[in-house]
């Protein structure tokens, strides 16, 4: 969940952005140029961004709206590559916008529909100021796989919304993408001196930490809570081994006096716990992996069967249900579980090798 969301939001997002929080920036051209000769950074990506509503057949919401440039918006691979309708060829012009598949549904929208934006960034009259309002043509509908960004955010070539906001040869903000995103905070001090302290530099971790941060306390728990069903699972284990030597003292007892040592009685039920602890983990991992190569189709079975959508977008902020299998965590998980598996049998094995014959055979 963690790597699908991340990948979501940095397709659509910079790893770092520059903001013109003060007054729009004019010379944005030659600030271009300098972040992209910084060394990590890839790409850099002016633009325009603002709040507008978006009107249509009496009903309104809330937008994000971004101007670009048409060359800009093509290297966007996330948004670019997910059109499902119309062409991005067609991004140029003063009244076309691109919208997200959600918004479309929501408002019944289509390619080549009218949308109104309004933004009360408008004209100045005696009576006050009144908010400007222009309809545009949808040439092109995305979808990305994010609630949020698929229902909320609008695109539109950069001169359009210059005009529209009313900001001229101008950008409020400068996307910055780095060769890793990991790697952010490295050159973001070159970023701050080359944008100047008058500009406000954020990066993509500051910019979504509440999301990150859930995540990772979300994976601390379910780690525990997994950790926990495992140790449940061991105590089965020891909970039978000790029923085992129970049920086999005469036996045990028998194969001490005919010479076999201490040290042989343990091995054999040690090695009898441990088995079981094996075939276990190596049978549960297989079935995860298998579990997970298809777990859409499982995901699809369920809702059909149910009749309601298990993995909620509005909620999960995805479309769909991610798995990743990496392939480290599946070996310390599967340590784990043998570590705990190759403890439980050893208590009952030690009992078993303590057992005194004589004690064992005294009632035979």
């Amino acid at each position: 969940f963690r790597q699908e969301l991340m990948g979501r939001i940095l397709g659509v997002n910079g790893h770092l952005t520059v903001y013109a929080d003060q007054r729009p920036l004019t010379d944005f051209e030659p600030l271009t140029g300098n972040l992209t000769g910084i060394d990590g950074v890839v790409q850099v990506t002016p633009q325009i961004q603002g709040q507008v509503m978006v009107t249509s057949e009496g009903s309104a919401s809330g937008a994000l709206i971004r101007g670009m440039r048409a060359e800009d918006l093509r290297s966007r691979a996330l948004v670019a590559d997910n059109l499902l309708r119309g062409s991005i060829d067609d991004f140029v012009g003063e009244d076309v916008i691109l919208i997200g598949s959600r918004m479309a549904r929501r408002l019944g929208k289509t390619v080549n529909d009218h949308l109104t934006l309004v933004t009360p960034r408008g004209n100045t009259t005696v009576i006050g100021t009144v908010p400007r309002l222009k309809a545009y043509r949808i040439i092109g509908i995305f979808e990305v796989g994010m609630y949020e960004y698929d229902n909320n955010f609008v695109y539109m070539p950069l001169e359009a919304a210059q005009l529209f906001l009313r900001l001229p040869q101008a950008v409020n903000a400068i996307e910055v993408f780095a060769a890793d995103p990991d790697q952010v905070q490295r050159i973001r001090g070159d970023v701050q001196v080359a944008a100047g302290p008058a500009l406000r530099v954020v990066d993509w971790q500051q910019a979504n930490s509440s999301f990150f941060n859930a995540i990772q306390v979300e994976r601390n728990v379910m780690f525990l809570i997994l950790s926990l069903i495992i140790l449940v699972a061991a105590f089965n284990i020891l909970s039978g081994q000790y029923m085992l030597v129970k049920g086999k003292g005469r036996d045990i007892a028998i194969l001490r006096t005919m010479g076999a040592p201490r040290g042989l009685i343990l091995r054999v039920f040690f090695m009898s716990g441990a088995a079981i602890g094996l075939f276990g983990t190596l049978a549960g991992l297989g079935l995860g992996l298998l579990f997970i190569d298809n777990i859409q189709t499982l995901q699809g079975w369920v809702e059909k069967l149910s009749g309601t959508q298990v993995f909620n977008p509005q909620v999960y902020f995805l479309t769909r249900l991610p798995a990743v299998v990496d392939w480290n965590e599946v070996w310390q998980v599967v340590a784990m579980a043998l570590g705990i598996s190759f403890l439980a049998p050893l208590l009952p094995a030690w009992q078993a090798a303590r057992l005194d014959p004589v004690e064992a055979l005294r009632y035979e």
